[in-house]
């Protein structure tokens, strides 16, 4: 471990991560810091089939303030903002939203809430994070954090442009405008104050690999380990950008197993639909090249930013779902 991690690791305080699959939970513990203090959040993952109804309020350290949630990436963080949009990625239509508020299909990616829906409610800051595009916020919503995640957006360029998502450069400018209003609300005190307390969330990557790289084959001239630099490039950028901006609590979801995802099972698992094991040591590539990528983030940076891998996911999916 180097002399900075040492540092920082020394300042950490653990908290629960709930990881959870058809009625299959897995505790884990997840390390946060920033560059003055400790801080806490929850993070679900939402390749999901079932998620808790309700979650207890998290009680913070009392010298632990965070004013808001704010959220970046595709479609497991997408609260609707692609509603209004001309692309196949939207969600706002039944059955999606069947168990959300009596049956609203709100543009969510689930029957129901989404992981940071379940986190602002852990931490008692509000019942459900907004998309920033909704066009009923009010000043109070802005105030405590929006999600700007689009629906089939990725690291690579190219990916929110096949589907028409929002990309992670326009979401940086989404962010910026958010800033300005912020701004404009509270005044520039509270601007700062919510740019260096808030959370940030980045989920993405998914989509670069199961739709951009193996499913429309336009990046055939990448072989998986260049396609891979290519994402870490696009993530690393993105993050240097709002450590630049101001923020200082940054935590990043590495992709998920998406060999094992139903789609891909479909597309490309044969007739057993199994899961698509070279799909699954893509994604676990990138997430190894990414780690190795966020630790001169730790280092040059001295914030630390969290990583969930898939294994875990992965060994879950292979022993619950699939031996049904």
């Amino acid at each position: 471990m180097s002399h900075s991690l040492r540092t920082l690791s020394s300042s950490l305080v653990l908290f629960p991560f709930i990881c959870l699959t058809d009625n299959y939970t897995v505790n884990k513990m997840v390390s946060f810091a920033s560059t003055t203090s400790i801080f806490l959040t929850v993070f679900s993952i939402c390749t999901l089939v079932q998620l808790i109804e309700s979650i207890p309020v998290i009680k913070l350290p009392p010298n632990i303030k965070i004013p808001a949630i704010l959220v970046f990436g595709d479609s497991i963080v997408d609260p609707g903002n692609n509603n209004n949009m001309l692309t196949l990625a939207k969600s706002n239509y039944l059955p999606y939203g069947r168990d959300f508020e009596g049956g609203n299909p709100s543009g969510r990616f689930s029957n129901g809430k989404i992981p940071t829906d379940l986190i602002v409610e852990a931490l008692g800051i509000k019942e459900l994070l907004p998309a920033y595009n909704d066009p009923s916020l009010g000043p109070n919503d802005l105030l405590a954090g929006v999600s700007f995640a689009s629906g089939a957006a990725g690291y690579d360029p190219l990916t929110s442009k096949l589907a028409t998502a929002i990309s992670m450069d326009k979401q940086m400018d989404m962010f910026k405008a958010y800033l300005a209003k912020v701004t404009a609300i509270g005044g520039e005190e509270k601007a700062k104050s919510i740019l260096s307390g808030s959370v940030y969330l980045i989920v993405a990557g998914s989509d670069d690999l199961a739709n951009t790289y193996f499913g429309s084959k336009l990046r055939n001239n990448y072989d998986i380990p260049a396609y891979t630099d290519l994402m870490v490039q696009g993530a690393s950028s993105f993050i240097q950008e709002l450590y630049d901006l101001g923020a200082r609590r940054i935590g990043v979801l590495g992709t998920p197993p998406i060999g094992c995802l139903p789609s891909q099972r479909t597309l490309a698992g044969g007739k057993a639909r199994n899961c698509v094991e070279n799909y699954n040591e893509a994604a676990q590539l990138f997430n190894s090249k990414l780690t190795s990528a966020l630790d001169k983030y730790m280092g040059e940076l001295y914030m630390l930013i969290s990583i969930i891998l898939s294994n875990t996911l992965s060994n879950i999916l292979k022993n619950t779902v699939l031996k049904r």
